[in-house]
């Protein structure tokens, strides 16, 4: 693993080896997060465009030597990556927009963006021979992780809070996890989960802790500029709760650009639940997210639920490095944008999800994008993975079955009144 150099804290830039330290900088406790540093002339001479323009492994691992580990390394067998990229003309034209993508996560093998981290996750445990995974989640990662360790028969523990969609707690059961209902948010189940993970000497696979977490984010990036030939967006909206999603964005696009293969930086645009808007707030009001207190999160996205998001400075510097912004939306809006990107494109997603798309609405509403802009939104979950919220989501609009007797008199009565 040469091409990794080191780890770098992000809150006082202290340097370490890969073999120093397993999670965080020491001197901060659980808050120093790190940043995994690469070689990039190393990588540049090994490695090109042109490698992938032949390749025919369409997951993640194209990208291989991108990624912290080690090139002989087993990898899972489930197909993570390469989730599609549809041009959404109608959605684009619907918003005065010329140029509209949407990056369907929902697509992977356990319907969300973070099989990719998890992926890594088993990597990197496995490499460490650790006999345990562990990690806290809504329910998305959880399932990840889930989903991953049972492709491998790797033992793991998933904390959870109680409250999360029964969609998700399904997946974890069926795939054979030791499931934790914590009885609380999850906050708690964070902080339960890094107690019992040193505890027990189980792998911690924590987003906002776990630095190689964002190295599996970071490969949407790829697959984003790659699918586009290389040309990179404008803008990139993405969906915030922990902070890590948009971090590994930032962490992909800008391993593109040190190797040169795009020629510009898109701006990313996050986008939080009003009741969980702890990054908005924080970037709005100028705020030091190491000194800002929690927040009581609450909102019908909870996979973007987080009082304190545990990824907050890499989160914070994926919009101001880049010039792009925050947006809060409310619930309804939320909501309201599930049916309308699904009839606009045919992409279902969970509330978190569709989350990114009202953030561009209100973004088109508000000015801050032009109409030549090129856009991606990523859509991070399907919508099956929250059936109560999606059943919502078409009441608001208006939208209901038609009952009728099995009698096609009955049924001529409702096809008049269409």
């Amino acid at each position: 693993m040469e091409h990794v150099v080191g780890l770098k804290c992000v809150i006082c830039g202290k340097e370490y080896g890969v073999d120093e330290i397993d999670y965080v900088c020491p001197d901060h406790g659980d808050e120093g997060i790190v940043d995994v540093l690469y070689d990039y002339d190393l990588i540049g001479r090994r490695f090109s465009k042109g490698d992938l323009y032949h390749s025919t492994n369409f997951t993640i691992w194209r990208y291989k030597p991108l990624l912290p580990i080690k090139p002989d390394s087993p990898v899972p067998p489930l197909t993570v990556g390469w989730t599609p990229l549809y041009k959404t003309p109608r959605l684009a034209a619907d918003l005065g927009l010329k140029y509209l993508w949407i990056k369907d996560d929902g697509r992977l093998p356990t319907a969300s963006f973070k099989d990719r981290a998890s992926a890594i996750a088993v990597v990197k445990a496995r490499e460490k021979g650790a006999e345990i995974i562990t990690t806290a989640s809504t329910g998305n990662a959880a399932a990840a992780l889930s989903g991953l360790c049972a492709s491998v028969n790797q033992p793991n523990v998933i904390f959870v809070p109680e409250s999360a969609p029964q969609a998700k707690i399904a997946q974890l059961l069926v795939f054979g996890s030791r499931v934790v209902l914590v009885k609380g948010t999850y906050d708690d189940a964070f902080e339960l989960c890094l107690q019992a993970a040193k505890e027990y000497g189980w792998y911690n696979r924590n987003t906002g802790y776990n630095p190689y977490m964002s190295e599996g984010k970071k490969t949407a990036s790829f697959e984003i500029c790659e699918q586009l030939g290389w040309d990179a967006p404008d803008r990139i909206f993405v969906s915030v709760g922990d902070g890590c999603i948009i971090g590994g964005l930032h962490k992909g696009l800008k391993d593109l650009y040190a190797l040169g293969w795009i020629d510009k930086m898109p701006k990313i645009m996050g986008v939080q639940a009003e009741g969980s808007s702890y990054m908005y707030q924080a970037w709005k009001n100028n705020e030091d997210v190491l000194t800002k207190p929690p927040i009581d999160a609450h909102t019908v996205a909870d996979s973007i639920s987080a009082g304190l998001p545990r990824d907050r400075i890499k989160a914070m510097a994926a919009v101001r490095e880049t010039g792009g912004a925050y947006i809060s939306v409310t619930d309804e809006e939320i909501l309201q944008a599930i049916p309308t990107m699904a009839r606009g494109s045919g992409v279902f997603g969970e509330p978190a999800g569709a989350t990114a798309f009202a953030g561009l609405v209100k973004a088109v509403n508000e000015g801050l994008v032009s109409a030549d802009e090129r856009i991606v939104v990523l859509n991070t979950g399907n919508g099956l993975k929250d059936v109560a919220s999606a059943m919502k989501s078409v009441e608001l609009v208006g939208t209901q079955p038609y009952r009728i007797e099995p009698s096609l008199d009955n049924l001529k009565e409702v096809v008049e009144h269409w």
